[in-house]
C-alpha cells in the first residue's frame, strides 16, 4: 500500500515510516523540517529512513500551506494517511497559542480536505493524553470527560479530535485517534523530560524539576507505540478514539531514580515551582486498545529508561 506520514521525519514518524518499509509498504514522509528543535536531528532521521531500504521519498512542505497540501496528494495516490504532525509540547503552547492553532488545527483540516477530494478513505489520527486535563477519575478512560484542557495545545488536540468525527460523519472516512501518553524511546526529541534529563545528569548540569517529584506520568516506549499505530491501519472502525499508554504511572522523582541508575551518575536537582498547563497525573486505561486492537504493551519503564540511555550513549555526539 502507499502510506503517507506526516510528521514523518519527526521521532515518531520516523520509526513509522521504518515499520511501513519493513512491512512491505511504500511510504512518503511529509515535513517541514521547523526549528522547534535542531532540524539535523530530523535529517539524521530521514537518513536513517532512507538506509533502511524500501520504496520511500520524502516531501518537504508546510501543512499550512494549502497548496502544498493540495500538491502532495495530487501527485500520489495514498491508501492510508497517518497523521503525526504537530506543534508539540504543553509549555511551548503557552507562549505561541495561535501557532498551535493555527499547525494542529488548520493544518490538520487542510489534510483531511485533501484526504476526502483524493478519495482517501483511511486515516489514523494522532491525538494526545493532554486532552484530559485535570482529570479526576485514574486511569483515563476514552469515555470520560474531557473539557477541562488546561493548555492550547491540549486545546488543539481535542479540536483535532472533533474534525476527525466531522470528516467520518458528513463523508464516511475512516478515522482512528490515538490518544499517546508520554512516549520515549531513541530519537525522542530533545526537549521532553527523559531526554533532556538524561542528557543534564550525563554532563553534570543541573536538572529542572517543577514541583516536590510527586507529579506522574504514564510513559510509553516507542515499540509499543509502533504496535498501536500499526495495529489501526489493519482494521475498519467507522470513527473510533483509543489510548495508548503502558498503563503504568510513574512518579517524577522515581523516575529520575532509574535515569540516574541507567547513567550511573546522580542529578542535580534544580526545585522550581509547578508550571501552567501541567498536570498532576497521566494513566492510561487501555482495556479498549486491547480488546479491539490486540494492544499489548512490552516495555515498562523500568526496562525502557536503560534502553534509551544506551541509545543516547551511541549518539550523544
Amino acid at each position: 500500500m502507499n502510506f503517507l506520514v506526516t510528521g514523518g521525519a519527526g521521532f515518531i514518524g520516523s520509526h513509522v515510516c521504518e515499520r511501513l518499509l519493513r512491512d512491505g509498504h511504500r511510504v512518503w514522509a511529509f515535513d517541514d523540517l521547523n526549528d522547534f528543535y535542531n532540524p539535523k536531528i530530523k535529517e539524521q532521521n530521514l537518513r536513517e529512513i532512507a538506509s533502511s531500504g524500501g520504496d520511500f521519498k520524502f516531501v518537504h512542505g508546510d501543512l499550512t500551506d494549502v497548496g502544498a497540501v493540495n500538491d502532495l496528494f495530487a501527485a500520489t495516490k495514498y491508501d492510508q494517511v497517518i497523521h503525526l504532525a504537530a506543534r508539540a509540547g504543553v509549555r511551548p503552547s503557552l507562549e505561541q497559542p495561535a501557532l498551535y492553532q493555527r499547525v494542529n488545527v488548520e493544518g490538520t483540516v487542510n489534510l483531511l480536505e485533501a484526504a476526502r477530494r483524493s478519495g482517501v478513505k483511511k486515516l489514523t489520527i494522532a491525538s494526545s493524553s493532554s486532552v484530559y486535563g485535570v482529570n479526576a477519575k485514574v486511569p483515563f478512560g476514552e469515555r470520560d470527560p474531557i473539557f477541562s484542557a488546561v493548555s492550547p495545545y491540549a486545546a488543539s488536540k481535542l479540536a483535532g479530535e472533533a474534525l476527525g468525527h466531522v470528516y467520518h460523519h458528513l463523508y464516511g472516512l475512516d478515522v482512528a485517534m490515538l490518544r499517546f501518553f508520554t512516549v520515549y524511546g531513541p530519537r525522542q526529541r530533545p526537549d521532553l523530560a527523559i531526554h533532556k534529563f538524561t542528557k543534564l545528569i550525563d554532563t553534570g548540569r543541573p536538572i529542572p524539576v517543577f514541583g516536590d517529584g510527586s507529579t506522574a506520568r504514564d510513559h510509553t516506549f516507542i515499540s509499543d507505540i509502533l504496535d498501536g499505530i500499526l495495529a489501526c491501519t489493519k482494521k475498519e472502525f467507522g470513527f473510533e478514539i483509543f489510548n495508548l499508554g503502558e498503563s503504568q504511572s510513574i512518579r517524577l522523582d522515581h523516575l529520575i531514580g532509574l535515569i540516574e541508575s541507567a547513567l550511573g551518575k546522580k542529578a542535580v536537582i534544580d526545585r522550581q515551582p509547578l508550571q501552567p498547563g501541567d498536570v498532576p497525573i497521566t494513566f492510561a486505561d487501555i482495556s479498549k486498545a486491547r480488546e479491539l486492537l490486540g494492544y499489548q504493551p512490552q516495555v515498562k519503564v523500568e526496562k525502557g529508561i536503560p534502553l534509551f540511555v544506551d541509545w543516547y550513549r551511541k549518539n550523544r555526539h
